[in-house]
């Protein structure tokens, strides 16, 4: 690896006040797509995100007979995407081959391969090296349960082989790893012949906000979902209507530039923050005013104001564990200690976040440790040195954090941000201009 390789993160030389907007949600479009691909009819998707994780479950969609025409990116970096969606296998022609790349995007391996179930096809999935150790035997498992007939093993690559339809019925699933092993079932169980009863038996599913949203989504496209009892949900057979939609910006995008107003004491707007979400983005309210912030919110956005020196916290972040790279990063400036909980599953995601946390704070010198749900970190005075990102775009934006009062961080693979946030490196340089006297 050369010096090429590593992005300088820019230190911030006094207050940083900025008005920003961060692009659309990547969860809430890439649900958009699957319930748009598999619906009765065009759906129009306005202000959806323009990302790798989205182009790649456009592909994937498009693999499996959806139609996607998109109007030119919009400077935020949102597209308007109108998506004709999936035959029915009696008119789709003849049975289709197909290899689907999934990269590193979590919503694309586990959500369309029981899309897939539905197709007349043959579909092999596969991935970034990363991808292949990602947790995938809840899904492949569940769909085998179902009848669904699927070659390789419980990680990637393996093949389903989709016959255009799936009886559907009972499946119980261990979701404690994650909550997008619900979600998969859930987007694509209304088009199932019986409808879908899920039933978890694991610990507790992480990231329940996400579930949420995907409820929410399916209620608009009139399929409706009850919850028998705890830890079980029930989608009944029904046609998946077409709808248009507006994707909501994605708030836990946010975090890192609402981060910048903590770290250099100054004052950030996120612009169009919504009044009320499913995102888990919008816990940073509550996470920051912990940590010091003013946190306001009013026509022009959600703000963040600091006057004082960061505050440890104590949080449990199992809803939003998206969150934690932003929080420790923040916590490794602090005070006081901090000790972030209920996040183990994160050792399951892009990478094992806890362990590249704890890796990287201590290369700076900072005091991380992990527990056996989440870190515990301790203040210290931070130094100079390369932060590694094991393509996580998470851990890229954590760093940056880091960087703005550290001078001489140096930051591996800037362009990972571009899995959620293309551009992340131009949009960071513009928050640190001087601003204009209002």
């Amino acid at each position: 690896m050369t010096s090429d390789d590593f992005w300088p993160a820019p230190t911030a030389t006094g207050p940083v006040h900025a008005h920003v907007r961060v692009p659309g949600s990547k969860s809430a479009t890439n649900r958009a797509l699957v319930l748009a691909a598999l619906a009765d009819g065009p759906s129009h998707i306005r202000e959806a995100l323009d990302a790798r994780d989205t182009r790649l479950m456009i592909d994937a969609l498009e693999a499996l007979g959806a139609t996607f025409t998109e109007s030119p990116q919009s400077p935020v970096g949102n597209i308007d995407i109108t998506c004709t969606p999936m035959p029915p296998p009696e008119r789709a022609g003849r049975r289709l081959a197909v290899g689907i790349d999934v990269g590193l995007a979590g919503t694309v391996m586990r959500f369309v391969p029981t899309v897939a179930a539905l197709a007349d096809a043959d579909v092999r999935f596969d991935g970034d090296e990363g991808a292949r150790t990602r947790p995938m035997s809840t899904i492949t498992g569940a769909l085998r349960s179902l009848g669904v007939i699927i070659d390789g093993g419980d990680t990637l690559p393996f093949t389903v082989h989709g016959t255009g339809e799936v009886t559907g019925g009972e499946v119980s699933i261990d979701a404690s790893g994650s909550s997008q092993f619900v979600s998969a079932l859930l987007l694509s169980g209304g088009r199932f012949e019986q409808g879908l009863t899920i039933r978890h038996t694991g610990a507790s599913v992480p990231s329940q906000p996400h579930i949420d949203m995907t409820i929410a989504m399916l209620a608009d496209h009139g399929v409706e979902v009850s919850i028998p009892e705890p830890n079980a949900w029930h989608v009944a057979p029904a046609r998946v209507l077409a709808h248009d939609c507006t994707i909501e910006p994605d708030l836990s995008n946010a975090a890192p530039f609402l981060a910048a107003a903590l770290v250099t004491k100054g004052a950030v707007t996120v612009a169009d923050w919504p009044i009320a979400t499913t995102q888990p983005g919008d816990w940073l309210r509550d996470l920051l005013q912990q940590m010091g912030a003013i946190v306001t919110h009013d026509a022009h956005g959600l703000t963040a104001t600091m006057h004082e020196e960061i505050r440890g916290i104590d949080a449990d972040l199992h809803d939003v564990g998206e969150l934690t790279p932003s929080i420790s990063a923040l916590a490794a400036l602090a005070t006081s200690p901090s000790h972030l909980h209920g996040i183990a599953h994160l050792r399951g995601h892009e990478t094992d976040r806890l362990k590249a946390l704890v890796h990287e704070i201590n290369h700076l010198g900072g005091d991380a440790r992990e527990t056996a749900d989440g870190l515990t970190i301790r203040p210290t005075r931070l130094h100079a040195g390369r932060f590694a990102t094991y393509h996580d775009h998470r851990m890229a934006t954590a760093a940056a954090i880091i960087g703005l009062r550290v001078h001489g961080i140096s930051v591996e693979n800037i362009e990972t941000t571009a899995k959620t946030l293309p551009g992340f490196a131009d949009r960071w340089h513009s928050l640190l201009l001087p601003r204009e006297p209002s």
